[in-house]
């Protein structure tokens, strides 16, 4: 394996003209999967575990030195020539997802954490086409192999460790390598364990590891190092203008304060910075400027910094501010940057003339769902960031008159606002998610739901499928019309409905339907009814009938057939039995 890294670190260009900045490199994965504890693995560069513990949950990213990281893999004999990573390490899908910039992928570099002995689950199915839209270069950590039956660790090399493992643990190892490896070729993918790849650009490097022992972790951190200083280098060049990307926005007590990620340029104190929005950039001095310190939750108050690194700022004008949107320096240059950010946003947001609303919590949460949503082929007619509000369920309501398929509110990790709730959205449907693969799939059964609906009804308003039980002891008006009750067993039943009796004899047409006195439009499966036929004498014509079916054409019967998947199990019965009525009528019916 020293092989390996020797022939990488061989292929090093060091550019020294260039000030490289570190790379960003976020970490994803299904849930449970182990993002945390690799993260934490990581970070225990050359510090003690206490100075580390816990840091996931305080803070959205992790500085990491290069000297730290020389000092744990000692392997590295090359100088690497950047200063470092930084980790983004928010917990959770979501954050994953809104973690954008212009042109792609905020991050450099990814690790998609796969449990080993799980593989990959729909999460995981969703981060890597996230991976595929955003162009984002990544590895894979074949995490908790610690949990394969019997594994040991057998030596500080994982090549060897894996070698070492007793027969049965390493036949297991390997049809749960082999395993991801047929499903990562489903997704595209020619993946093979690190130490096996011949090729970075055509080939997908997998590490075995254990974030809770550590092995394989610094294996994982030097393929990180030799893919980002032979392919990131020129990408690393650091630039003039300062951009960021707001990442959360925070409150201690009184105060507010947001959480950014600096990806480009230098950013002083005395620096105006201009955020972007969907209508006027928010032009805001910086109160406070402070930078993450390396491999710590706390920050230092500093004047100037630099790309790539973690700052947080109290500002002059914090208002209207969102996770997502991103930031640069303003030099009374309004015009420009009101360009360049409504360029930015709008690449970002693309609607239809008709189509479902969505919401989501930030900028990038909002771009990865319409993403997503356009690869599905689902229109979006309105799209936006924050809470569903009363504009939304209204917009949603007038979307149902053109088409109750598109009246839905998709919602990504928001919620409805509590005057939107008082409103009547019993036409509509509101969906929310914290995943997107469960928006979209709670969204594409809904859709197909209602389009079965709508072809239903189109289809029972040629005809109905209809049969009825006659109840004799409810008779209310003997002839001219003949009133009676009747339950309704299969279809449903509406005024001017042709009947016919078992025998394929025509009764006649309904007058009326009633309940309890009050006329009906329809009595659907379940209802027992009054029903007023006009020229029947009910002890005379239907005293001996117990049942009575609606009298439907060939063709009718026809376009049922071909539509029978709409149709209930009772009406495709009761329309077999119409049919062989009509064949004692010598009507060629087929069932």
């Amino acid at each position: 394996m020293k092989e390996f890294f020797q022939k990488l670190f061989n292929l090093f260009v060091i550019i020294h003209f260039m000030t490289i900045r570190n790379p960003i490199i976020t970490v994803a994965g299904h849930v449970d999967h182990g993002k945390t504890t690799i993260l934490d693995s990581i970070r225990k560069t050359g510090v003690q575990e206490t100075e580390t513990g816990g840091i996931t949950q305080k803070i959205s990213f992790t500085k990491v030195p290069i000297e730290n990281i020389e000092k744990r893999c000692p392997a590295i004999k090359n100088k690497l020539n950047f200063p470092g990573f930084l980790f983004i390490d928010t917990p959770g899908h979501a954050a994953f997802s809104h973690l954008r910039k212009r042109g792609g992928s905020l991050a450099d570099l990814a690790i998609l954490v796969i449990d080993i002995n799980e593989g990959i689950m729909p999460q995981t199915t969703e981060v890597l086409e996230l991976l595929k839209i955003n162009k984002t270069p990544f590895i894979i950590a074949l995490n908790k192999i610690d949990n394969i039956s019997a594994w040991q660790k057998q030596s500080e090399n994982l090549k060897q460790s894996i070698e070492l493992q007793s027969t049965n643990t390493k036949t297991q190892f390997q049809e749960k390598l082999f395993t991801i490896i047929a499903s990562l070729h489903h997704h595209r993918f020619n993946a093979k364990l690190f130490y096996e790849i011949k090729d970075f650009t055509s080939e997908l490097a997998l590490i075995p590891c254990s974030g809770k022992t550590g092995e394989g972790i610094n294996e994982l951190i030097m393929t990180l190092c030799g893919l980002s200083q032979k392919f990131l280098t020129k990408q690393l060049a650091l630039g003039k203008q300062a951009k960021g990307v707001i990442l959360e926005i925070k409150k201690q007590k009184s105060m507010q304060y947001i959480e950014a990620i600096l990806y480009e340029g230098e950013l002083s104190a005395k620096d105006e910075i201009a955020i972007g929005s969907f209508d006027q950039p928010i032009i805001t001095k910086i109160r406070v400027l402070e930078e993450i310190l390396p491999i710590s939750d706390k920050f230092k108050p500093v004047f100037q910094t630099h790309a790539a690194t973690g700052i947080r700022m109290q500002l002059i004008n914090p208002q209207n501010l969102l996770p997502g949107m991103p930031f640069t320096i303003f030099k009374n240059n309004l015009q420009q940057i009101k360009q360049e950010f409504k360029k930015e946003i709008n690449e970002k947001i693309q609607t239809d003339k008709q189509g479902i609303i969505i919401k989501a919590d930030s900028l990038g949460s909002l771009e990865a769902l319409i993403t997503i949503l356009k690869q599905e082929n689902i229109n979006i007619a309105s799209a936006g960031i924050g809470k569903i509000n009363k504009r939304d369920i209204i917009s949603a309501q007038t979307n149902f008159k053109q088409n109750p398929a598109n009246a839905v509110i998709l919602g990504f990790n928001t919620e409805v606002e509590q005057e939107a709730k008082e409103l009547d959205s019993s036409k509509i449907k509101i969906i929310t998610e914290e995943v997107i693969y469960k928006l979209i799939e709670n969204l594409l059964e809904f859709q197909k739901q209602k389009t079965n609906e709508i072809k239903r009804e189109k289809i029972l308003g040629l005809a109905t499928i209809c049969k009825l039980k006659i109840l004799p002891q409810y008779v209310f008006h003997n002839s001219h019309p003949a009133v009676f009750g009747v339950a309704v067993e299969a279809g449903k039943l509406k005024p001017n409905t042709r009947l016919i009796n078992s025998d394929g004899k025509e009764i006649a047409k309904i007058k009326s339907i009633q309940e309890n006195q009050n006329r009906l439009e329809q009595a659907e499966q379940g209802k027992e009814v009054a029903i007023s036929l006009p020229g029947i004498t009910f002890d005379r014509q239907l005293s001996d009938t117990e049942y009575l079916y609606s009298n439907i054409s060939e063709s009718q019967y026809r376009e049922f057939k071909k539509n029978k998947e709409l149709l209930t199990t009772n009406e495709i019965q009761t329309l077999q039995k119409i049919a062989e009525i009509k064949r004692k009528e010598k009507v060629t019916w087929g069932v």
